[in-house]
């Protein structure tokens, strides 16, 4: 309405707002509104909040000692779609991820399963894992902390609940979306976008360079470190 009221002002046409706004309302007009983004971080209860054990610093000594995860949206024909990722960061890898048209606890907690199963299926301990994400009920809730609990890792969350907190994970997410969701699109609906995902972290671990890492891929990263360096006694 503003900005029809300035173009009619602009044009010679002495006319009031109210009169615009009126006769808009009359014919059924109205302005184009910005779609709003999902919300992604409705924030757990503040009783019994882990740690942040991070504090903005994303770096590890060696595989499974840090992974960060968090939840991102994704505009489809059918809908929003919301994905978790969960990175390795020692390796940039990313070892679990999962797609779904709500953000129930699920999505986050199959994501992780995914990770702690790629892991386990190597013969890798996880015993000295720290999992770092926002303050979201998906990572607060009973069943998340229990399966974390149950790995023998330990929960981190970020103090602030701004991206800084998770900056690694929110770089992702914007790669992911720059390099493949935008250029590809768009997209119809879940199912198309699983085929996706599945095809971009493929590609991601195995064949991106990454210049954290020296320009190789995130398995010429994990590799190189077990290869050179002899396991560790629980």
């Amino acid at each position: 309405m503003r900005k029809v009221h300035a173009q009619l002002k602009r044009d010679g046409h002495p006319v009031t707002r109210c009169t615009v706004e009126r006769l808009m309302h009359r014919e059924g007009l109205r302005g184009i509104t910005r779609s709003r983004s999902p919300r992604t971080t409705i924030p757990g209860p503040l009783s019994d909040r882990p740690e942040d054990l991070v504090r903005r610093t994303f770096t590890a000594p060696a595989p499974n000692c840090l992974w960060v995860a968090d939840i991102t949206y994704i505009r489809t024909f059918s809908g929003w779609v919301y994905a978790v990722f969960v990175t390795e960061v020692f390796s940039r890898r990313v070892v679990g991820w999962q797609l779904s048209t709500s953000m129930h606890t699920s999505l986050a907690l199959d994501a992780l399963e995914m990770g702690i199963w790629t892991r386990q299926r190597e013969g890798r301990d996880l015993s000295q894992l720290v999992h770092h994400s926002d303050r979201g009920v998906q990572y607060r809730a009973v069943r998340y902390t229990k399966r974390l609990a149950q790995a023998e890792a330990v929960a981190s969350v970020g103090s602030q609940g701004d991206s800084y907190d998770n900056t690694m994970t929110e770089a992702l997410n914007s790669l992911f979306k720059a390099e493949y969701i935008r250029n590809r699109g768009p997209w119809p609906g879940i199912d198309d976008l699983e085929i996706a995902v599945a095809e971009y972290f493929d590609w991601f671990n195995q064949r991106c360079f990454h210049s954290e890492l020296g320009y190789i891929p995130p398995f010429e990263t994990e590799t190189n470190f077990y290869t050179t360096s002899p396991p560790s006694p629980r």
